[in-house]
């Protein structure tokens, strides 16, 4: 099936022709389109045009609809304002044009991008040994809907996981463990609670020595530079401790509804032999200089409060690599190796200096070139109901699998309350889909690097901004389907449409502009207000325009094309996003 124009594009293409004939000597035409209350689309480019041929917008204006022609596509064309033009479409254009994306199947007629690229995405970096916290959740969301959303333009996407696993601490707990050999179960858990538990265990025992013995820190140091070296007992305690790890992340994205595969789990452990490399190319091209025994490089307009260069430290006076060494080493990986063509880092705000450093360091060193982009996507802080960094009552980091057993809690009162032909176990399945999708929706229904308040009464609202208003519309529209039973949804263009019908139609037509233009900004938050209004103009149509109960059966089968279409746009959008569409509610 071939890719279908939106309406949009095709009134572009009309508009720049009426003014090429218009204007004849003008060059580089931007009809500047933009949906408006007041019509289907608004031209407001020919302000800018007859500015530039010092001409009076509005006879200008006249003069563009003169020489547009109206018809198929373009029903109304009038001048408005200053120079405006408001914009009709025709209703057979707008149910044609649904038809054929209708026929596409799931993509929709939504196109593949001309030269797609790959995009390596470092996203869901939780550490080894350690609990997941709600400070982990932005980085696993916002990186799981990036993928969906480049994936479904077409490019390739790679996932890396940057996991802490490595450094100094390491060489405490795996000394602990070798003087308390029982400590951890001769096998991997499978649980991962069970995991969890092991872990902190070691983890809190081994804090408590170390913080109190002498000897056995200087024990634990020893021991952090025979991990260094490739030590065996010590290389093979430590793997024990990130495969118990491994068992706990994946229960935890389980709940998040979240694949994480296992071969793009690279932490930062596999740049270890890398690194002494990456610090001596730097050295030997001039980009790193040594500077008290350090090397580092210096960035002239990075200043600190005494005004002096702050350095990016690749190695320190003693010989130790820092977080820089080893993310200038994923980088060369992920150039050289993956032949990546965009690295995107979705990662706290409040590492944007250390990137920008690390980001300029590679360009001085041309691992990355205009071939080449990084995106530093640094993202905001969950906030509690107070406004401050979300904590539990007791003044603790909430961890996220508490934080998403009570969403899911939540969910299932909601899908309870509703539920009129649910069994239990449904309401739980249900419950789950709902809860997840709340938490994952509020995240990514804000722009990314702002701060956003963990609310879960709002989250799991059935008014509002909130993805339980879409999940229930998608739901709304499948009971329509199956009542209509024996009725098939089938365009009919030669009907006149209901003004709800219209702006559902054309609203269902701007999907694959809304995706592209998210994926190419990395900017979530614009599928999702698209899915929100979206679900929004349907509940104005079913309102206002009966689907069951319509006047003739064509009437009939259009609108239960118009429901058809949109519970697939609203389905494969939310699929994007990671979020699911239950089928009943």
């Amino acid at each position: 099936m071939a890719p279908v124009k939106p309406l949009s594009a095709s009134v572009a293409q009309q508009l720049t022709s009426a003014i090429s004939a218009t204007l004849p000597e003008t060059t580089d035409v931007d009809p500047l389109l933009r949906r408006s209350d007041r019509a289907d689309y608004q031209a407001n480019g020919i302000l800018a045009l007859a500015k530039k041929n010092k001409a009076n917008p509005r006879d200008l204006a006249t003069d563009v609809v003169a020489n547009l022609t109206t018809g198929d596509v373009i029903k109304d064309v009038e001048v408005s304002g200053p120079g405006f033009l408001n914009i009709t479409i025709t209703d057979r254009a707008i149910t044609e044009t649904l038809a054929a994306r209708a026929a596409d199947g799931d993509r929709l007629g939504v196109p593949l991008k001309d030269q797609p690229g790959i995009s390596v995405i470092d996203y869901a970096q939780p550490n080894v040994a350690k609990e997941m916290h709600v400070g982990h959740l932005r980085s696993a969301v916002i990186g799981d809907a990036l993928r969906g959303m480049l994936d479904f333009t077409g490019e390739q996407t790679i996932g890396r996981h940057h996991i802490g696993d490595w450094g100094t601490q390491f060489g405490m707990l795996i000394q602990y463990l070798i003087e308390n050999p029982d400590e951890l179960s001769a096998e991997t858990d499978t649980d991962g609670e069970q995991a969890m538990s092991n872990l902190n265990r070691v983890y809190k025992a081994s804090r408590a020595v170390f913080d109190a013995d002498e000897a056995f820190k200087e024990r634990a140091r020893k021991r952090v530079v025979a991990l260094q070296s490739g030590d065996k007992e010590t290389l093979d305690l430590w793997q024990r401790f990130v495969d118990e790890s491994k068992v706990y992340f994946y229960s935890v994205f389980e709940k998040l509804d979240m694949e994480i595969r296992d071969d793009e789990i690279v932490g930062e452990s596999a740049y270890n032999d890398g690194m002494p490399e990456t610090a001596r190319l730097l050295e030997e091209m001039g980009v790193a200089v040594r500077s008290e025994g350090a090397l580092v490089v210096f960035f002239d307009e990075i200043r600190g409060k005494d005004d002096k260069p702050v350095p990016l430290i690749v190695q320190k006076a003693d010989g130790g690599f820092g977080y820089a060494a080893s993310d200038l080493t994923a980088i060369r990986n992920r150039v050289q190796d993956l032949h990546a063509t965009s690295l995107i880092y979705v990662v706290d705000v409040r590492q944007s200096l250390h990137f920008k450093m690390v980001f300029e360091a590679a360009r001085r060193a041309g691992w990355l070139t205009d071939e080449v982009t990084a995106h530093n996507m640094g993202y905001g802080t969950v906030l509690g109901a107070d406004g401050k960094p979300f904590k539990t009552r007791e003044g603790e980091t909430v961890r996220l699998e508490d934080l998403l057993d009570e969403a899911v809690q939540r969910a299932a009162e909601v899908v309870r309350e509703k539920a009129l032909d649910l069994s239990e176990a449904e309401i739980q399945e249900r419950a789950a889909q709902v809860g997840i999708g709340a938490v994952k929706y509020a995240d990514l229904s804000t722009s990314a690097n702002r701060d956003y308040k963990f609310d879960l009464d709002q989250m799991v609202s059935l008014n509002g901004d909130t993805s339980v208003y879409i999940q229930y519309a998608y739901a709304r529209i499948q009971s329509i389907l199956r009542k209509a039973e024996s009725v098939a949804p089938a365009a009919h263009p030669e009907l006149e449409l209901h003004a709800a019908e219209r702006a559902l139609g054309l609203h269902l037509d701007a999907f694959g502009d809304t995706v592209f233009e998210a994926a190419a900004e990395y900017a979530p938050h614009k599928l999702a207000a698209y899915l929100y209004q979206l679900a929004s103009l349907y509940t104005s149509f079913y309102d206002k325009c009966p689907v069951l109960k319509a006047d003739t059966e064509e009437q009939k089968e259009n609108r239960l094309f118009l429901c058809d279409l949109t519970a697939r746009t609203l389905h494969q959008g939310m699929a994007l996003l990671g979020i699911r569409t239950p089928e009943r509610l």
